[in-house]
């Protein structure tokens, strides 16, 4: 493809209340919204979610749930777009779904098709001014964009549209899609919106809403998921994941392929595929969404993510065994894959940490103090579950390390006797660039350092990982579909290593 135009569900995920939106009902719905929040998310963030549903008359309440059962893909601004078949509106805000939409809201924002996002920033910093869906006016008439993915080829293009004139009022690498289709150029051709996609270069999975149709795209690797859905009355729709299928009864059908535009009528009932590439590339599905991101609950890529991961707890088992009195789990994404190594290993699975459902995302206090203090709120260590025991402690990943340490130290206190870490994935070595918010390099702790360094660092008493065979081992489809990037170092893409996230930011920006 053209560079250029001149060339993790949580476990336990909580069913999504019905409405009136419990905020109206006086129920504290925001942290609660936040499903099964933990430590790890100071350490890494989702992605994003999108989901889109054509034909109904209550399109945009459908879309509301298909967001609540994607909070967990993103939980700094949500938003939807619905279109009456004249006219695109939307409404976009930071925060939790349940926080941003009103019944009020919702009711403002009838039409016959609505597309949804749940937002965590991988190109852009959290402000309202990068909410999604994007929604702008061009002689086309309007369109309506939310994306999952990272694109890297973004501060390429924009720079040469910056060039013609172009204004552009957000720091998300998803605005030069809208001014690529903008373009009277890319009008004329018999496909825009295929034209355009083949100038990106990265991960995006796309949902676009037009006044009269809604279309979904996933780049020509897949990284990210993107599913296709029909609900009990017959109507067409599209999600991250297959949980957000569910929440609204609505059956798989089938992923949006790589490379593939889907077309969805504006009655929700015509569903009609085409292809903006010659030939496929090699797939390269990002194995990270099974190891934390996607919901236990979710299909992906062909595989329940739930059994992937005490798949590769039992793998983790066999490969770093060590004799111990319980398995405990890191909250909640931890819990399948401990599951997995009990029944493997034969020892007692217990629940020695509670999470607390209604503390805040630590990563947004204003201070570093506050958000020490948040951090262990979070997770709370149950001492008489732990005190005098040896105990396996198995955990998604490690990412910085710093708040695995915290978890330790809690574990301390508590009264454990040795505390040995078993992480169901290999070391995280390397920053993605595919629309993962992980640190630089200097900042992932096992970028440099040997297991034994880290083992230090979090003061445990053994430390083992899961090795990159015995993780793909436990994944579907052939090991050479997934992307490893994060794990080994080798991108499927070439990528600029000095990109980052906040490379569109400028200080006076600061005004959004």
């Amino acid at each position: 493809m053209a560079g250029s135009e001149s060339g993790s569900g949580r476990e336990n995920a909580r069913t999504p209340i019905p409405l009136p939106l419990a905020a109206e009902q006086g129920c504290p719905a925001g942290p609660d919204a936040h499903l099964s929040a933990d430590l790890s998310e100071y350490e890494k963030k989702e992605k994003c979610g999108i989901f889109g549903v054509a034909g109904p008359v209550d399109s945009v309440e459908r879309c509301y749930y298909g967001l609540y059962a994607l909070q967990h893909r993103g939980q700094e601004s949500a938003g939807i777009a619905a279109t009456d078949g004249r006219e695109i509106n939307c409404h976009t805000g930071l925060g939790l779904v349940a926080d941003v939409f009103s019944r009020s809201v919702l009711k403002e924002l009838h039409g016959a098709a609505a597309i949804g996002h749940v937002r965590y920033s991988t190109a852009g910093s959290n402000r309202k001014c990068n909410a999604q869906p994007i929604l702008e006016e061009y002689v086309d008439g309007q369109v309506a964009v939310a994306h999952n993915g990272n694109l890297i080829n973004a501060a390429k293009l924009r720079a040469e549209y910056q060039k013609y004139g172009h204004i552009f009022y957000s720091t998300s690498d998803t605005e030069i899609v809208i001014h690529m289709l903008a373009k009277p150029r890319h009008q004329e051709k018999p496909d825009p919106l295929g034209h355009v996609l083949r100038h990106l270069q990265g991960a995006f999975s796309f949902l676009f809403l037009f006044k009269d149709r809604m279309e979904a795209a996933r780049d020509p690797w897949g990284f990210r998921p993107l599913v296709i859905g029909k609900t009990k009355d017959g109507f067409y729709c599209v999600a991250s994941e297959t949980c957000a299928l569910s929440s609204i009864q609505a059956t798989f059908i089938r992923e949006v392929e790589p490379g593939e535009i889907v077309t969805i009528s504006m009655d929700g009932q015509q569903l009609s595929s085409r292809y903006f590439i010659d030939k496929p590339e090699a797939p390269a599905h990002c194995a990270f969404e099974h190891v934390y991101f996607a919901s236990p609950s979710s299909t992906l890529f062909g595989d329940t993510v739930m059994m992937v991961r005490q798949r590769m707890g039992r793998r983790l088992a066999i490969e770093n065994p060590v004799d111990a009195d319980i398995v405990i789990p890191i909250p909640d994404s931890g819990r399948s894959a401990a599951l997995g190594y009990s029944k493997q290993s034969g020892i007692p699975f217990e629940e020695g940490i509670v999470p607390n459902r209604y503390v805040g995302r630590s990563f947004i206090q204003p201070s570093q103090q506050l958000r020490d203090l948040a951090v262990q709120m979070k997770l709370i260590v149950i001492p008489e579950m732990v005190r005098g025991k040896r105990i396996i402690v198995v955990e998604d990943s490690i990412v910085r390390g710093t708040t695995t340490r915290g978890k330790i130290l809690a574990l301390r206190r508590a009264g454990a006797r040795e505390i040995h870490m078993r992480v169901s994935c290999p070391p995280i070595r390397f920053p993605c660039f595919y629309g993962i918010d992980f640190p630089t390099p200097t900042e992932l702790i096992a970028n440099g350092r040997t297991v034994e360094e880290i083992r230090d660092f979090i003061e445990v008493d053994s430390l083992a990982y899961l090795s990159l065979e015995g993780m793909l081992a436990c994944l579907g489809r052939p090991k050479e579909s997934y992307c490893t990037a994060c794990w080994s170092g080798n991108y499927p893409i070439p990528v600029d290593e000095s990109l980052s996230k906040f490379g569109f930011e400028r200080n006076q920006m600061k005004m959004f």
